[in-house]
């Protein structure tokens, strides 16, 4: 396995701060991930994935399901923008 590693990166947490600024504290994951956010992440909203500008909606792990469902996230908005642009 050794032979196959090309390189390797080591950043602290001050660093992945200054790396992404939306790496608050260096949390690369969105913040807590508490049992309030799961559920109304980013915003208290029927659909968090809407941003209130036709078209355009929002598919990172800051929206449910959250960090650690990849994809998820980006399948869910899209399900959002499909079922609004077929009930037009």
């Amino acid at each position: 396995f050794r032979d196959r590693v090309v390189g390797m990166a080591v950043r602290s947490a001050t660093e992945m701060s200054k790396y992404n600024e939306n790496y608050v504290g260096g949390d690369i994951i969105g913040g807590a991930g508490s049992p309030l956010q799961t559920v109304f992440r980013p915003r208290v909203s029927p659909n968090p994935y809407a941003t209130g500008i036709p078209g355009v909606y929002l598919c990172s792990s800051s929206t449910p399901p959250g960090a650690g469902a990849h994809g998820m996230c980006g399948a869910n908005a899209a399900d959002r923008a499909l079922a609004r642009r077929i009930s037009r």
